[in-house]
């Protein structure tokens, strides 16, 4: 007899899912948020918070904040266990389907100068290194990488991401 895979689902964050995301961020990050932050976010107005279950099982979650035309990406985080799954790709074009939603025409987030594979995600998503913010992580003094996606509400951001998301799909499927 032969299973089916579970699917991967992106669906809002519940308070049901904090200890889960907390767990995660634990073993993603030398310094997690605090559990009561991500509680705190969930119901902070300016924020939007999406989980990645697989079979049920939160295995990501990532965050933004809204302000006016401007979104900041404020984590982004997969169980090292289910990494390479196409899983965090997911939850970003999540976010990045909300900016649009929210009507925002730029995104803004920081990655760790170390973290390469979430660099070339952002890249392929339009995201352009812009600054260096050095020693930004206070856990290790590890410089961060600022990176921009601007042109959200533009016909060439919007397409480029929907051949993205449809290619995506059909290596799921």
């Amino acid at each position: 007899m032969t299973s089916v895979p579970a699917t991967i689902s992106i669906e809002p964050m519940t308070r049901h899912d904090l200890v889960a995301v907390y767990e995660i961020d634990c073993r993603c990050t030398p310094t997690p948020w605090l559990l009561s932050a991500f509680a705190v976010e969930l119901s902070n107005r300016i924020a939007t918070y999406f989980v990645a279950r697989l079979g049920g099982q939160v295995v990501g979650f990532a965050g933004m904040q809204t302000t006016m035309d401007r979104v900041h990406l404020t984590n982004l985080g997969v169980d090292p266990a289910f990494r390479r799954r196409k899983i965090g790709e997911r939850l970003l074009i999540a976010l990045l389907e909300e900016s649009i939603y929210r009507r925002a025409t730029h995104v803004i987030l920081e990655v760790r100068e170390s973290n390469r594979a979430a660099q070339g995600l952002y890249k392929k998503y339009g995201f352009v290194a812009t600054a260096l913010r050095k020693g930004y992580y206070t856990d290790t003094g590890e410089n961060a990488v600022v990176m921009w996606a601007n042109d959200l509400q533009g016909a060439e951001f919007q397409n480029q991401l929907r051949q993205l998301r449809e290619g995506l799909a059909a290596v799921s499927e």
